[in-house]
């Protein structure tokens, strides 16, 4: 067996598959934590084309690949690859874990609902009272009413600017998320309504994110000032975003005295959910994984 942090003959591999994923922290975290196992495992991101996404996931399945994230743009495609899918990865039509199973072929799941709603469990261990609101209707979106929807919130609102949109997924998480209800984001009226009530809000566009051609982009916010000054102090801000850190959004609502999280500690609980999946082992160093993805962050 090779020595941890040593890459040899014996080295087994994980990875995340994505286009791109250069700029991704899995790596960093990931082998700090493979290292504090002391597994002789490497993680790699991979770049994987969609027109390859296949050839790519069966050669991985041959060389004896332990495991794979996946993320934007094959959570829901890669779906299809997979001989078995848990319960929750059906629900969502995405999934971002692959696990081999013993007789061959991959199993899927999700782990980014586990991410999203753990350090909210970890803060509050009660939410059955509670209002959220969910801003946008993306990918992303889907997971974060699904982990609201564990957490127990007694209503969860989501918030987009399509009807088309909107409809769309209320068909597909109405049917187990019974207390989600649809919010036109075009009334002001409808959400001033819905900020005085909830408990919790949820950023899931990607207004606020860092681009590096265009530095304006950080400053957004898709909320104001006086739309935050709704929301109660104590309540929560969830920003999945996390470059910058902190986004717009997530000051003004520290401002305001709201309780804030981002993006960051959502990939940091689902990567650890991942790994647990892979080996089968409950000892993996939340903290290691959160310090080396904080250290490459800010490199």
């Amino acid at each position: 067996m090779t020595s941890p942090g040593t890459i040899g003959a014996s080295t087994a591999l994980v990875g995340l598959l994505g286009d791109p994923v250069h700029h991704s922290l899995s790596p960093a975290m990931h082998n700090a934590a493979l290292m504090a196992m002391q597994l002789d495992w490497v993680f790699l991101a991979l770049p994987t084309p969609a027109h390859q996404l296949a050839t790519v996931v069966t050669g991985l399945e041959a060389i004896g690949c332990k495991g794979l994230n996946v993320t934007i743009p094959h959570k829901q495609e890669v779906a299809a690859l997979c001989q078995e899918l848990s319960p929750l990865a059906q629900r969502l039509g995405a999934v971002n874990v692959l696990v081999p199973r013993r007789n061959g072929g991959w199993y899927g799941t999700n782990t980014d609902v586990e991410g999203f709603y753990r350090p909210l469990r970890e803060a509050e261990p009660d939410w059955s009272d509670r209002s959220a609101l969910v801003l946008g209707c993306g990918g992303s979106a889907r997971a974060v009413v699904a982990g609201l929807n564990e957490l127990g919130c007694a209503r969860i609102q989501i918030a987009g600017r399509r009807q088309a949109v909107l409809d769309e997924v209320m068909t597909a998480c109405g049917q187990w998320a019974p207390q989600l209800e649809p919010l036109l984001w075009s009334s002001d009226e409808a959400l001033a309504s819905a900020l005085d009530q909830c408990s919790v809000v949820v950023n899931t566009t990607p207004v606020g994110m860092a681009s590096p051609g265009n530095p304006a982009a950080a400053e957004a916010s898709p909320l104001s000032p006086e739309q935050i000054g709704r929301l109660k102090p104590g309540s929560w801000v969830y920003d999945i975003i996390y470059t910058p850190r902190p986004t717009r959004l997530l000051q003004l609502a520290a401002d305001h005295g709201c309780r804030t999280l981002d993006g960051l500690e959502m990939l940091v609980q689902q990567g650890a959910a991942a790994l647990r999946l892979w080996t089968d082992r409950r000892d993996v160093p939340v903290a290691a994984m959160r310090s080396a993805a904080l250290e490459r962050l800010n490199t």
